[in-house]
């Protein structure tokens, strides 16, 4: 029985490929960020004897060092905070949150789960990053930014491991707009800090378009995405890279050949 270890797992894209996991022949840890939210979960898989959960959050040393006595095959690697504003004058105390809780604080855990992987000479480093790192959006570039960094950091994993080790596999999931709540409550937040700006005349004007841009484009069934997950997860595959949903991948592969 292979242990998978979820990180930031408490609903949304990770929930719904638990699901699917639980009646398989997997041992599963379900993490979350806080005490309320461990409430939550454990109620949740009370009934699964595979499942166990605890509080993880990943910024948390204490809480990481946990992972030092968790042998784990293959790692989820999805934690994530999301803060909207305009890169002009946003708040820089958060766009160093985004990256510590995004970036730094999930390749810490990478690197300590990856030493084990490296000992026993096998493993799968499952990592979830967004289109968002390949589409600048509009008043959510500290997201973007983050979430480049990882899928470069991921990228760049995968080539230096096929070097010395062909027995741990890297993966990187590049999940399009899909309705979790997570991007409604990022878009959301900017709104206090964006009043005293610069583009506080502009206030309804962005919501309409975003409004417009979010109710077209957001995906409100996740089985494109999961299915990528769960293939990524459960299949012997060489392949690196899943991107879902389709329509999304192809507008960001056209955005890449004429954003200049």
């Amino acid at each position: 029985m292979k242990t998978i270890l979820f990180t930031g797992a408490r609903g949304g894209i990770s929930a719904a490929v638990i699901n699917r996991l639980t009646d398989q022949d997997y041992f599963i840890y379900v993490t979350v960020h806080t005490t309320e939210q461990l409430k939550e979960v454990s109620e949740k898989y009370k009934e699964f004897k595979n499942v166990k959960c605890f509080k993880l959050d990943v910024n948390s040393k204490k809480d990481r060092d946990k992972l030092k006595s968790v042998d784990i095959d293959i790692l989820v690697s999805n934690a994530a905070i999301g803060y909207g504003g305009s890169v002009a004058n946003m708040d820089l105390k958060r766009l160093r949150d985004n990256f510590e809780t995004n970036v730094f604080s999930n390749f810490e855990i990478i690197q300590m789960v990856l030493q084990n992987m490296l000992n026993k000479n096998s493993g799968k480093i499952i990592v979830i990053s967004s289109l968002a790192g390949v589409m600048p959006l509009r008043f959510l570039g500290s997201y973007c930014a983050t979430k480049a960094s990882i899928n470069k950091l991921t990228q760049c994993l995968n080539k230096e491991l096929k070097l010395i080790n062909k027995n741990i596999k890297i993966k990187l999931i590049m999940p399009g707009m899909y309705h979790t709540g997570f991007n409604q409550v990022m878009l959301e937040n900017k709104y206090p800090e964006l009043k005293e700006s610069i583009f506080s005349s502009k206030e309804k004007d962005i919501r309409f378009i975003e409004d417009l841009f979010w109710n077209t484009f957001e995906y409100q069934n996740l089985d494109s995405i999961t299915n990528k997950i769960y293939k990524a997860i459960t299949k012997d595959s060489k392949k690196f890279l899943y991107i879902a949903p389709f329509s999304q991948q192809i507008g960001a592969k056209l955005y890449q050949m004429f954003k200049w």
